[in-house]
């Protein structure tokens, strides 16, 4: 069975989505459209801006979405998916892949969470830091039993999981999880909390903007985030997408669920190749592929 994977924020390169606009009429219609939906030249950013451009999250979010349904549009007939997911931005993506939402919809709600959670990470500072070498269940100890907001936030695989919360418990996390044998406790370099209580008001944003928005019944299943199991219900679909901005990614158990459901390829559609490389950490025996414009789109 086929699954087709959908990257988030941080996949994003300058010049991304420009083979497409080139070599795709249906593409460049696409690009045209979000251009008029945000009200500004997105292209121009993802085709011709810096690193430093495309890191401000107003824009990461939407262009990453645009690259990723736009990519799987120009795969027309070839695009057959069995099962899709997104990590975090990417659930979006995958939601328009498998026809729960249509294209303008998607690209609205995308760049209303975007401004909401710029506004939620300038409301408290906060950070995250990835944690490397440790089981998950040491990882969530230490987040219990540290003061202050620290929450596990991206489970990506084995041995890889992202903590988030506020500035000094994150610091005071890290260094116990160094004592208690991580490899590495790193900070990074994001501009708050994401999936983590701190996106609260972020999350409240968005839930109006999602209940307002028509959802479809989707073509094939979608293993949320928030669940790691198979969805097909728009009100629980909206109702895990709402959870999202402040409940963990278990990107993991997604995709360990897709297996154990059947999943032999997953297909990465979207800038970079990050996700193929966490599902092949997640089992090794898993066939990986990046999506490519058909020449005949």
């Amino acid at each position: 069975m086929k699954a087709y994977v959908f990257p988030g924020q941080g996949a994003q390169f300058s010049g991304m989505g420009l083979d497409l606009y080139e070599n795709s009429p249906l593409a460049q219609a696409l690009f045209e459209k979000a251009n008029d939906i945000l009200g500004f030249s997105i292209t121009d950013i993802m085709f011709e801006g810096s690193a430093e451009d495309l890191k401000e999250t107003k824009v990461t979010q939407p262009a990453i979405f645009l690259h990723s349904v736009i990519l799987a549009k120009t795969l027309g007939d070839n695009f057959k998916p069995d099962m899709v997911a997104g990590h975090s931005l990417g659930e979006f993506s995958a939601l328009v892949a498998n026809g729960a939402l249509n294209f303008e919809d998607g690209l609205k709600l995308v760049s209303q969470r975007a401004q909401a959670m710029q506004k939620a990470c300038e409301l408290q500072p906060s950070t995250m830091a990835a944690v490397l070498g440790l089981d998950d269940d040491i990882v969530e100890k230490v987040c219990a039993t540290t003061n202050g907001i620290v929450v596990a936030a991206n489970y990506n695989c084995p041995g890889q999981l992202v903590i988030s919360g506020e500035i000094d418990a994150i610091n005071a996390a890290c260094e116990t999880l160094k004592e208690e044998g991580a490899r590495r406790a790193l900070v990074l370099p994001v501009g708050g909390a994401f999936h983590s209580p701190l996106m609260e008001p972020a999350r409240e944003e968005l839930a109006a903007a999602i209940e307002n928005t028509q959802f479809n019944t989707p073509n094939c299943p979608i293993y949320q985030n928030v669940t790691a199991s198979a969805v097909t219900d728009e009100n629980e679909i909206k109702a895990n997408l709402i959870s999202q901005l402040t409940a963990p990614v278990r990107w993991t158990q997604s995709v360990q669920q897709m297996i154990s459901d059947g999943a032999t390829l997953f297909t990465e559609v979207g800038p970079g190749k990050v996700l193929q490389g966490l599902v092949k950490k997640i089992n090794r025996e898993t066939e990986t592929a990046s999506a490519a414009l058909e020449s005949n789109a």
